[in-house]
């Protein structure tokens, strides 16, 4: 990807987010553009409007972190914003072509080692799975087959939440929130590609879903990031109707840019019900 035309549209688009109440600067009674002006974030940073300016045209290369904080600050960004700067800085800092990493593509799918495999099959209680920054389902334990049949279903999704959530009309049933689903998808990619931004196969997956989704290409154009950690989610499974669950997200030590997602019900619920339905309906098919 473009790392200039990445940081330039993402600080531009941060800059348009942010009224100038929230960054506690006065009103004028003509604004021109939506959000704070470049002059205005070049103040809250303590940098020159030129600097600024030629940071916004997309040039990250050899700023110096207490300036990327400071930008930060100004724009008000979270961690997974602010975390995405610095993916988008240290891209740039690589980006001579003597010493820009090859674009890798992943000739073989990942396998999960036996104790990783036995440690899914451990967790009786829900769904556990393992998954890269492309959303692709790696590894899982049997509920989570069962609880995500829909995906399984089609070879047309190769077994990627985000191929699912876009293309198979499936998912508008399997999230009652679509919208919402959507949403937490491309901000996860979009962290990705800030990330790595060299995966050859997490650009091709972009391209695909541009092509195939205007919901896609829309959201992907807003340029939002996010850290999925922990949270709770409504679900629509076709053997046990509607259920929410809690999910935790911990990133693999031993297996760096994975992550095993582990869902939950609350004890005694009638989602906890439907959890231990879907695994016997699971096991007799």
């Amino acid at each position: 990807m473009d790392n200039q035309r990445e940081v330039r549209e993402f600080l531009t688009s941060r800059r348009a987010k942010i009224t100038p109440e929230r960054a506690g600067l006065p009103t004028g009674s003509r604004r021109r553009v939506p959000g704070l002006r470049r002059s205005e974030v070049a103040a809250l940073a303590d940098v020159s409007v030129e600097y600024y300016a030629k940071l916004e045209r997309g040039n990250l290369a050899g700023v110096s972190p207490a300036v990327l904080e400071a930008v930060a600050r100004a724009l008000l960004l979270d961690n997974a914003e602010r975390a995405h700067l610095l993916h988008l800085a240290q891209a740039a800092d690589g980006s001579d072509a003597l010493t820009r990493p090859r674009r890798r593509r992943t000739k073989d799918r990942w396998k999960p080692h036996r104790s990783l495999q036995w440690t899914l099959d451990a967790i009786t209680a829900g769904p556990a799975f393992v998954r890269n920054g492309r959303m692709d389902l790696l590894a899982a334990n049997q509920l989570a087959r069962a609880f995500y049949a829909d995906v399984y279903a089609l070879s047309d999704n190769q077994e990627n939440l985000a191929r699912f959530t876009f293309l198979d009309p499936a998912s508008h049933r399997f999230y009652p929130d679509w919208d919402q689903a959507a949403d937490i998808t491309v901000a996860i990619l979009r962290t990705e590609a800030g990330r790595n931004p060299h995966d050859k196969d997490l650009h091709d997956l972009v391209g695909e879903l541009s092509t195939r989704s205007d919901d896609f290409r829309t959201r992907w154009g807003a340029h939002d990031v996010r850290h999925h950690g922990t949270g709770t989610k409504r679900f629509h499974h076709a053997a046990v109707g509607e259920l929410t669950l809690a999910y935790e997200g911990l990133e693999m030590a031993a297996e760096p840019g994975l992550t095993l997602t582990i869902y939950t019900a609350e004890p005694a619920s009638a989602s906890e019900v439907s959890l231990i339905l879907i695994g016997c309906w699971g096991g007799s098919n």
